[in-house]
């Protein structure tokens, strides 16, 4: 005999068993913004939950919902997993602007510095400096990708000059001052949004990172990408897996402690190669339709990266109005990618 209930309307079920020795079962779903056919949600998130299953015995199962298939739009999902129409989500930080101000500091340019692997085992190993944002739900993991490059449909960008008057899709706010301190225009979409504006001249190009173009067939409609040396970049999008918190708190210990496990610092580094090894589709997406990828001279670079550091001083005067100590936490930042960096 078997008991189903629904916490805050989610549409995930607990099967309470009323038999001695038989184990409590729990489905929970999983809703994103990106396709099946997306890395992330072949190489990360399916491999995750099915990881999940594998360690609770099959008490567990996450069933996964990708392109918004549960409803609403991608900037909806943050309010999806806090209200509970959803258990867990995957989404983009920068989709909800104003709601995760700390967490900001590792989407800047000059604190990400070019590896999804050391920002991401840094903002796991960051959690307590940045619980405020995150006071509404249960966070299970926080990553970056590789960063971002230019894209362009059109003009290639080897200078400032390349760079003025073009319209950039940006991924965040932080991702608009880059753009707007290059000379350019941000214009904010959801990255599926972004093939049809590309194609139909919306856009000129985009800040993006290279995991993404084989998804959105990005080197059908690049002519070129432009990205500092030495493997850095134009600062990064950050990300969350979350969880409901009333339908974490509902879990039964021993099915809590399964969940934890697989949260945090103990996957931060899979998490972050994962990401790391992303690029290689892209890169080779693009070589193989022939782009051109143009890499800054150093003295370019010298003149983006001086943007950059308006743009990390502008993140630190405007947090300040929240009563957020912005230069503690870039210094903070710094340190934990840093640290980070250096480890196994």
């Amino acid at each position: 005999m078997t008991l189903k209930t629904k916490f805050l309307g989610s549409i995930a079920a607990l099967t309470l068993s009323a038999s001695a020795g038989l184990a409590q079962e729990v489905t929970l779903t999983l809703h994103h913004f990106l396709p099946p056919v997306a890395s992330a949600h072949k190489d990360m998130l399916q491999p995750w939950a099915d990881k999940v299953q594998a360690d609770s015995g099959g008490r567990i199962a996450i069933e996964i919902f990708p392109a918004m298939s549960m409803g609403g739009k991608p900037n909806e999902l943050y309010g999806q997993v806090r209200d509970g129409t959803a258990d867990i989500v995957w989404t983009l930080l920068g989709y909800t602007p104003g709601v995760f101000p700390r967490s900001e500091v590792f989407e800047l340019p000059l604190v990400h510095a070019g590896s999804a692997r050391a920002t991401t085992i840094a903002m796991n190993a960051s959690l307590d400096q940045l619980a405020e944002d995150f006071k509404d739900v249960h966070v299970l993991f926080l990553h970056s990708h590789d960063g971002n490059l230019i894209h362009s449909a059109g003009t290639p960008v080897r200078s400032l000059e390349d760079a003025a008057g073009l319209k950039l899709r940006t991924p965040s706010r932080t991702g608009a001052w880059v753009i707007e301190g290059i000379g350019a225009e941000p214009v904010g979409m959801p990255v599926p949004t972004l093939p049809e504006a590309m194609s139909k001249g919306v856009v000129d190009g985009a800040l993006i990172p290279l995991e993404i173009v084989p998804a959105l067939k990005l080197q059908e409609l690049d002519k070129s990408t432009t990205e500092l040396p030495g493997g850095d970049r134009f600062g990064t999008s950050t990300f969350m897996v979350a969880m409901n918190k009333d339908a974490y708190k509902a879990l039964p210990d021993d099915l809590r402690a399964v969940i934890d496990a697989n949260s945090g610092a103990n996957v931060a580094a899979r998490i972050g190669t994962i990401w790391e090894g992303f690029e290689a589709s892209g890169e080779k997406a693009l070589a193989d339709a022939g782009i051109e990828r143009i890499v800054l001279s150093d003295a370019e670079a010298a003149r983006f990266n001086a943007v950059s550091e308006t743009v990390v001083q502008r993140w630190i005067d405007d947090v300040a109005g929240k009563g957020i100590d912005g230069a503690a936490l870039v210094e903070q930042a710094r340190a934990a990618v840093t640290a980070a960096a250096s480890s196994n």
